[in-house]
């Protein structure tokens, strides 16, 4: 696998009230929102510039997200960017390593996504992101 740059980090977060808590305290602001309907969880990406990476806060609706590190959010991935997440899925199958999803399902609008089943890269989840359209910003 070729070297990869971070795309972005992934935070769980319970609701909006608490992203707005950390983005005022950090001073971050919003680049642009989504929502992606395989993990049913809205989004929130912070501006970025050259020399860092966004952060993308996740805001579940429910599902097993909303229960993550017992519904207080945390941490939950570490993105990088691919040419091609479907090749990325293959060259790590073909290592006897499973990804999550059997293949690549829709992010936000403009892209898609797997992410390497934690068992595999001790205990951290590792998102492989390809841009498919725009970003609507």
């Amino acid at each position: 696998m070729k070297p990869m740059r971070i795309h972005h980090v992934g935070v769980v977060l319970p609701d909006r009230e608490s992203v707005r808590a950390v983005m005022d305290l950090l001073g971050l602001e919003v680049d642009y929102c989504g929502f992606v309907e395989a993990y049913n969880a809205d989004l929130i990406f912070t501006r970025h510039g050259p020399q860092e990476s966004p952060i993308e806060f996740i805001i579940p609706r429910g599902g097993v997200l909303a229960d993550y590190n017992n519904g207080k959010g945390g941490i939950a991935h570490i993105a990088f960017e691919v040419d091609d997440v479907e090749a990325v899925r293959e060259e790590m199958e073909a290592r006897g390593l499973q990804m999550l999803e059997k293949k690549a399902v829709q992010g936000t609008d403009d892209i898609v996504v797997n992410f390497l089943r934690p068992r595999h890269s001790q205990g951290i989840l590792f998102e492989f992101v390809q841009t498919v359209a725009p970003i609507k910003r």
